[in-house]
């Protein structure tokens, strides 16, 4: 049997015009640190002061302060987390 295509249309513009380009888009921030716009929108929400901090490392350190303080695990500051550390490492590793 081969493939069957769909005969199903898209509306190009609609798709594109759903994609969301600025979430990820990066801001320096100061001292060499790089953030996305959605990582700073969730620091700030938390009031997690994030232009106080020299690096990648305080900016994780304080995120995992507020975690703690939390009863419940928030998925969107575990998330901040987890980008900010992965951005740590290969920004700071030499391999």
């Amino acid at each position: 049997m081969g493939i069957v295509a769909s005969k199903e249309e898209y509306n190009i513009e609609e798709l594109v015009g759903n994609l969301d380009f600025q979430s990820g888009q990066f801001q320096d921030i100061g001292n060499g640190i790089f953030l996305t716009n959605r990582e700073i929108e969730i620091l700030k929400r938390y009031k997690i002061p994030y232009t106080q901090c020299k690096s990648l490392k305080e900016i994780i350190f304080e995120v995992e302060e507020v975690l703690q303080d939390m009863d419940i695990v928030d998925e969107e500051l575990d998330w901040v987390s987890s980008s900010i550390s992965e951005r740590d490492y290969y920004q700071n590793t030499n391999f």
